[in-house]
């Protein structure tokens, strides 16, 4: 029997798109196994996220506004279940799908917000340490042995952790999400010119302003800046490289499956825990608080200081490839799939 999923995601300039990209690799999952999956979701004008659909053959829907909205399309789209990663979402409307006897599976990190859900997904380091309070008769699917990954990354997962290299130049991709609402990229890049040391940056510029930004800075001898806009080909990039830098967040599950060496700053306030934890246990580099980096000189003094050694020393970076490598191991959506087809 087909089963009909619909997805209740998050996307747009301010939130950006990693709710809708771990959605996204469940939903491949998920379609790969015959299931039927519908988007519900207002995608924030973002051309990047609607081409993530798109491209898969997922049909979307604007976001029902209310509870009886979402179940009038529930019972029109036929169905069986709904995935939601929202941090936006009324409870209550989870509850009303779950009471309609539909599955729920409540994609989360940390706090459910009150959530509703037969299945909880937090695909979080050290998340199944915790022990949230859950709905009646719910199951919890939490740690990195969940993390939802699109099937561009795990395609490219080595079989066994990277060797180190040491190349000349090294190349490094800095990336900050679909939208980069915050501006990181020229900050990181100031960074990386500022360590004097050679490398081959290409710079994902999440908008025109970004890129004028960027292509007006100078880099130093030995150094080279290519600036590009967002691409479906970062998975390609990132397997390439020899380092990334990136914000605390989704991706950061990517570049641990492929075994990346990388250097994280920290955004806004809900990847502050998952940075100090993955800086913590050594999976990837620290460099600190983004308005900071702008403000201390302090702060931005040692940011410079940890990229200048992960780019002059490959033993550094095959120490963090092999634990990152290590920590991930790219079948999450696999599990989570079973457990939604074979019912919590």
């Amino acid at each position: 029997m087909t089963i009909t999923v619909g997805i209740r995601c998050d996307a747009g300039p301010r939130t950006g798109a990693g709710h809708l990209v771990r959605c996204v690799a469940l939903a491949e999952e998920l379609t790969a196994r015959g299931a039927a999956v519908h988007f519900l979701s207002d995608l924030g004008g973002l051309p990047w996220a609607e081409q993530q659909l798109t491209a898969r053959g997922l049909p979307w829907h604007p976001a029902p506004y209310d509870t009886v909205g979402l179940l009038a399309a529930a019972e029109r789209l036929g169905l069986d279940a709904l995935i939601v990663d929202s941090y936006e979402l009324p409870p209550e409307q989870s509850r009303a799908v779950r009471a309609s006897g539909r599955v729920v599976v409540a994609i989360v990190d940390g706090d459910p917000r009150g959530q509703d859900a037969d299945i909880y997904v937090d695909q979080n380091l050290d998340a199944e340490l915790q022990h949230p309070p859950l709905s009646p008769g719910a199951v919890r699917l939490a740690g990195l042995d969940y993390a939802l990954l699109r099937r561009a990354v795990r395609d490219l997962r080595p079989a066994t952790a990277p060797a180190a290299g040491s190349p000349r130049t090294p190349e490094v991709v800095a990336f900050f999400g679909a939208t980069d609402a915050y501006r990181a990229a020229p900050v990181a890049a100031r960074l990386l010119i500022r360590t004097g040391a050679a490398c081959a940056a290409t710079i994902v510029a999440a908008d025109d302003g970004l890129r004028r930004e960027l292509l007006a800075l100078e880099p130093g001898p030995g150094q080279r800046i290519e600036v590009i806009a967002p691409t479906d080909d970062l998975p390609k990039l990132l397997a390439g490289a020899h380092l990334a830098i990136s914000a605390s967040g989704t991706s950061t599950w990517e570049l641990l499956c492929l075994g990346l060496p990388a250097a994280l700053l920290w955004v806004v306030e809900n990847q502050i825990i998952g940075y100090g934890r993955t800086t913590a246990r050594g999976l990837a580099a620290g460099l600190g608080h983004l308005p900071a980096l702008t403000s201390s000189p302090i702060e931005s003094a040692a940011a410079v200081d940890t990229l200048r050694k992960l780019l002059v020393s490959p033993a550094e970076r095959a120490a963090l490839a092999a634990r990152a490598w290590a920590a991930v191991d790219g079948r999450g959506t696999a599990r989570v799939a079973d457990a939604l087809l074979q019912g919590p």
